[in-house]
């Protein structure tokens, strides 16, 4: 899973229904001012993931999460399967 890091603070249940299981790496596009797709391509290369979700915020910043992971799997060569699920201001899951 990979989370913009402001979900776990807007989604009381993250914990439960998204990150148990799963490893889990969060960050936020607009605050940390990086490309993830390099890292996270490498990390996709060198580990077998299965699927991958992302848990963004409604805010527009936070699609720079989603396109991370797409240009990620283009970099990697590796097409998984993936989800996008969206946390509204207000805490309630609107997209999945």
């Amino acid at each position: 899973m990979i989370a913009a890091s402001c979900t776990a603070y807007a989604y009381a249940n993250i914990h439960e229904e998204y990150m148990k299981g799963r490893i889990t790496l969060i960050g936020c596009p607009k605050l940390d001012g990086v490309d993830y797709s390099g890292k996270l391509a490498a990390v996709l290369r060198r580990n077998d993931v299965r699927s991958v979700t992302v848990l963004r915020m409604s805010v527009p910043c936070c699609a720079g999460l989603v396109n991370a992971v797409k240009k990620a799997m283009r970099e990697s060569g590796k097409l998984i399967p993936w989800s996008v699920a969206v946390v509204s201001a207000d805490g309630r899951i609107i997209e999945e």
